[in-house]
């Protein structure tokens, strides 16, 4: 086994860990809205948050730094097109990722504390779950459009 093939075996691994827990977010998230129950939604929002930062953040970090190895092995240059652009939807993806984070800890905490209180869930928790959603779409979507640059290498 060369550095090269290990070093490339984690880049793929980080990949299929953010491109899993966003999925498997997406779909606990999305399914525990759809209860309306305020005590399942603080319960699945508060796993979704452990998740996202135990997981998904640990990928986030170490997929540019097997990255940068993997071209600095391969002498692939920083000009590469498919390179380029998928740096550029990973920006793309971190700039709606992030936001994310927040409106799920907010979603959460709305949650807990209508389920404390015996009361519906706010009209905040409603909005912040709509534009989750909706910042779902470019988020996950970059990822999906960065994996299939790192196989295909098109451009």
């Amino acid at each position: 086994m060369t550095l090269y093939f290990l070093v490339k075996y984690l880049h793929v691994i980080g990949a299929i860990v953010i491109l899993g827990t966003g999925a498997g977010i997406a779909f606990f998230m999305l399914m525990a809205h759809r209860s309306r129950d305020a005590a399942f939604i603080a319960r699945t929002a508060e796993t979704v948050v452990i998740a996202d930062m135990l997981f998904t953040l640990t990928a986030v970090l170490l997929q540019p730094v097997s990255g940068a190895v993997l071209m600095w092995l391969s002498s692939t240059a920083w000009s590469e097109r498919w390179l380029m652009a998928s740096l550029g939807l990973y920006a793309v993806a971190g700039l709606f990722w992030v936001p994310v984070i927040f409106m799920q800890i907010e979603m959460r905490d709305l949650a807990r504390k209508a389920a404390e209180q015996n009361l519906e869930l706010p009209s905040r928790y409603f909005a912040l779950f709509h534009r989750w959603f909706w910042f779902g779409i470019p988020g996950f979507g970059s990822v999906m459009a960065i994996l299939w640059l790192m196989i295909a290498k098109p451009l």
